[in-house]
């Protein structure tokens, strides 16, 4: 008859076991080839600092914070806090924070929401007015994407180049023009026109697959201009005679800016990652504004994520404007007093674009529905100083006589209705001022507003003169104490009834009369 094994004996088996299995581990790692070569790279792992396995998007490491990032000089904050693209112990996320941050280079971004969708990608990067195009479809929606960060401006890195005979954004009606739609470019193009009184209808467009692309294209000659990334403008003046860049978003300076977004469900659910992240790169931007010589350091990294040369990347980083923890709360709507352009100017304005155009089936969702500002408003007590704070407005010298008549960028006439004889701005004229030249003197806040008064042919001339440069007078006022824009930036002019308008130089109807009362608002360099 078979005998039970008692508890001691059972004890006794396992410790026998288990003694077994531990000198035959150790026996494989220490004596055998493999062993040692397993041993080895686990001590080079170790020594190296690296998280998981960098050859997938996510590493094999679900809580490293995984960012996509396209071929531009704005995210070199990120990298050269990250002391690079993969994350490490090295890493100031790391140490300052314990948080693992991956950098991941797609500039395919049907590719990459793909990747979002499948949760191979944690964050994407998109601009703020391009994003009611991941908001409107149900299939995207259904993950409520929020922005939760604004990265930067763009200061020169979207340009529009034309060709010879186009001198201003209002020679550019009836042109053909390259431009990638729906995209940021189609944003600085409508805009552009708008400055010039034009619409999108007012051109006819050669759709590009990309920035890139229309650069291409515009060395065909049936296109008339193009929207292109620098530095591919370089390229492209150089090998069409004649050409020119029109406009960058040098000048128009507040319409492109890039942002961050991820999934509702990943915010929530990982509240101090993103908390963290945003501080962090936030204090990058601080260190690279007030210790220049650190942004060598930072070129290094972004070439190194780019594959450029460091000269190249460093002059990626010159054509942006790194975005400030003060930046954000006037982006996101947290400073009250803030008259600049918002995120939501940018996207909510697009939104009706895109659906206006046939390019969305719906309109998408409100800004206030698509902003998480949980990370900006954790990190307000905490970033305060030098670094932090928000850009201050473009600062102007006193206009000069030269710049009178000085050639316009663009020229925008704006029907203001004033009182018989008098220059006193009415209601309904401060709501046209508002609806149809504030969003574009905000959006061109490095250039000068010319403001033109002209008036119809009844009284005397002298009167006249003086009276539309009252109302010149008037306007500028107006555009100072509401937009808190610069009284240098405006360089006034009264014409009275010497610029009336074709067609009506005889003042030969009250419909004339009417067209010829006018204020022409007009961009000109400083």
């Amino acid at each position: 008859m078979a005998r039970r094994l008692t508890t001691f004996s059972k004890l006794l088996i396992t410790l026998v076991i288990v003694g077994g299995l531990v000198y035959l581990g150790n026996y494989l790692l220490n004596q055998t080839e493999w062993g040692r070569s397993l041993k080895s790279q686990a001590e080079q792992s170790a020594s190296d600092g690296s998280f998981g396995d960098s050859s997938s998007s996510k590493g094999g490491d679900d809580d490293v914070l995984t960012i996509q990032l396209v071929t531009w000089g704005g995210y070199a904050p990120g990298l050269y806090f990250n002391h690079g693209a993969e994350p490490s112990e090295d890493s100031r996320f790391y140490k300052d924070y314990g948080i693992k941050v991956r950098f991941v280079k797609n500039d395919d971004l049907q590719s990459a929401l793909n990747a979002w969708i499948a949760d191979e990608y944690d964050v994407l990067v998109q601009t703020a007015d391009a994003f009611p195009l991941y908001t409107f479809p149900d299939d995207i929606n259904q993950y409520k994407p929020q922005v939760f960060m604004q990265v930067d401006w763009s200061r020169g890195g979207d340009v529009i180049v034309a060709k010879r005979g186009i001198n201003s954004i209002n020679d550019l009606k009836g042109k053909r023009i390259a431009v990638t739609e729906p995209a940021p470019s189609q944003t600085l193009l409508i805009s552009a026109l708008e400055a010039a009184g034009l619409k999108y209808t007012d051109v006819t467009i050669a759709a590009a697959q990309d920035p890139v692309v229309a650069s291409q294209m515009f060395k065909a000659p049936d296109v008339d201009a193009a929207v292109v990334w620098s530095p591919f403008d370089i390229e492209a003046i150089r090998e069409v005679a004649g050409s020119k860049v029109l406009v960058t978003t040098k000048e128009q300076s507040n319409i492109i800016a890039d942002i961050f977004f991820a999934k509702e469900s990943y915010i929530r659910n990982h509240r101090n990652q993103i908390n963290a992240f945003y501080e962090g790169w936030m204090k990058a931007v601080a260190e690279l504004n007030n210790e220049p010589s650190k942004q060598e350091e930072a070129a290094a990294y972004l070439a190194t994520f780019l594959d450029f040369p460091k000269e190249d990347a460093m002059g990626a980083m010159s054509v942006v404007r790194w975005s400030t923890h003060g930046d954000n709360k006037d982006f996101f709507g947290l400073t009250p007093s803030f008259q600049g352009v918002k995120g939501g100017d940018l996207y909510d304005k697009m939104a009706r674009t895109f659906f206006e155009l046939g390019q969305a089936e719906k309109l998408a969702p409100p800004w206030r529905n698509v902003i998480n500002t949980g990370a900006i408003q954790a990190a307000d007590r905490k970033l305060t100083g030098k670094g932090y704070e928000s850009e201050s407005a473009p600062e102007f010298t006193p206009p000069t006589e030269a710049e009178k008549t000085k050639p316009a960028l663009a020229n925008k006439p704006v029907s203001i209705n004033f009182e018989s004889g008098k220059f006193t701005l009415t209601e309904n004229a401060k709501t046209i001022i508002d609806l149809q030249f504030a969003d574009v003197a905000r959006s061109f806040a490095t250039m000068r507003i010319r403001i033109e008064g002209n008036t119809d042919n009844v009284g005397s001339r002298s009167m006249n003169m003086d009276l539309s440069k009252k109302r010149a007078n008037a306007v500028s006022k107006y555009l100072q104490e509401t937009y808190n824009m610069d009284k240098n930036r405006f360089v006034i002019v009264g014409n009275g009834p010497d610029k009336p308008v074709s067609g009506c130089e005889a003042n030969q109807n009250d419909a004339c009369k009417a067209k010829n009362r006018r204020t022409d608002f007009q961009l000109i360099g400083s």
